[in-house]
């Protein structure tokens, strides 16, 4: 039976910090977690050290399409398996690969992709040893609304129909959750049928009103994709074609600020929003109910350069210029491209906030938002998630169920 003794690190747990900090693992679970003087290292375990940095949980991201060059609706074990690996250097150790607009067959064969991954424990990535976790895929349009596409290809944009969605829903197993602009005609009856299979209802890519989304809630909608990022406002709603001026009408953004039932999202990548709205979201929303998500696509890790958001074939093109994604024209962004260790130091750096909260965040937060109980904290019967940070929260070793992926 191996042991992993944990030590000479703070401890980052969701509330707070624990400085001095130790955590012991038994069979990739955590058998115990505290202070090092009152949890001895057992005679014949494998001490890992921190040198003085952070013992944090690995980093959970609800939203990510891809990587090093690679998008999971590329298609292959390959490319997700570069995604995965990618990811994993930058702490994540569970994750929802994340589909685009696309047709038919190419959101069906990612769908199928994510029952292998789920299966494999992420394909077994690095000699036998399973490497980031499948949480099951984010179905991921193709029900946006006409106008909120945001960087996804207009011309595959659909209203949800029980002919196509009933084959995607036979993969129902693999799909940790799904997002719909409920405005659509057919919305209710796929997001009752998403909810059916237990699966996490979203919102998102919407012109919504406020009086929709609340409508919506009753459907069982519990969460809303990158808050700010392509949803309805009041002043969006105004300016949509026959739409009277006055009275104004809350949107999506004024819904998801104000139902304490939703959570919400947010790219904290300096680039798609400021520091002032980082803030207000979390004094809105708080750290149990804001996640961290990256939102990347396959130009993490490269350089500046032309590249394609979703898959190779049909997808859209794009640059990366300054660390994020850009439509080529300039008229809008095109995805993150930067990894969760990013995240959290950018949100900490911009919001003032306890170390705690941010790390909760790109952890706990997520892990609850996807109903994991088993991951997202350094808690005893937990998987044994753990990453090793430096002082500048940089990440220096990935653990995953106690076994060693970087």
């Amino acid at each position: 039976m191996k042991r992993i003794y944990f030590s000479g690190g703070s401890l980052i747990l969701p509330d707070r910090i624990v400085a001095e900090g130790a955590l012991l693992v038994e069979r990739g679970k955590i058998v115990a977690v505290g202070r090092a003087a009152q949890i001895p290292c057992p005679a014949g375990a494998e001490r890992v050290e921190a040198g003085g940095g952070f013992i944090g949980p690995g980093y959970v991201d609800l939203h990510v399409h891809g990587g090093a060059g690679a998008d999971f609706m590329d298609g292959t074990v390959e490319a997700w398996q570069t995604v995965l690996r990618a990811h994993a250097r930058h702490g994540t150790t569970s994750c929802t690969p994340t589909t685009t607009v696309a047709p038919f067959a190419q959101i069906l064969a990612a769908l199928d992709l994510a029952v292998a991954g789920v299966a494999e424990r992420g394909f077994a990535l690095w000699n036998g040893v399973p490497g980031v976790r499948i949480l099951g895929a984010h179905f991921y349009g193709p029900y946006f609304a006409p106008g909120a596409e945001g960087c996804h290809p207009s011309v595959a944009l659909r209203p949800p129909v029980p002919e196509e969605y009933a084959a995607f829903l036979q993969r129902s197993e693999a799909i940790a959750s799904a997002t719909v602009a409920p405005e659509l005609l057919g919305a209710e009856a796929f997001s009752r049928a998403i909810v059916e299979r237990g699966i996490c209802l979203n919102l998102g890519h919407t012109n919504a009103t406020f009086v929709e989304v609340e409508k919506a809630l009753v459907w069982g909608v519990r969460h809303v994709d990158h808050l700010f990022c392509a949803m309805s406002d009041k002043s969006k709603l105004r300016s949509l074609p026959g739409v009277p001026i006055y009275p104004m009408r809350g949107g999506t953004l004024e819904a998801a600020l104000y139902f304490d039932e939703l959570t919400t999202e947010v790219i904290a990548d300096g680039k798609h929003l400021t520091a002032d709205l980082l803030r207000l979201a979390l004094k809105f929303k708080g750290p149990e109910r804001l996640a961290l998500v990256t939102d990347c696509n396959r130009a993490l890790d490269l350089p500046d350069g032309e590249y394609m958001f979703g898959p190779l074939e049909g997808g859209t093109p794009f640059v990366r210029r300054d660390g994020v994604g850009i439509m080529p024209d300039g008229s809008a962004l095109a995805s993150g491209c930067m990894g969760m260790d990013h995240m959290v130091r950018t949100c900490y750096a911009q919001t003032g906030a306890a170390l705690s909260e941010i790390v909760r965040m790109a952890s706990a937060t997520p892990a609850k938002i996807l109903r994991r109980k088993d991951i997202g904290s350094l808690a005893k019967g937990k998987c044994a998630d753990v990453l090793l940070l430096d002082g500048d929260l940089e990440v220096m070793r990935v653990f995953v169920e106690g076994r060693e992926l970087l």
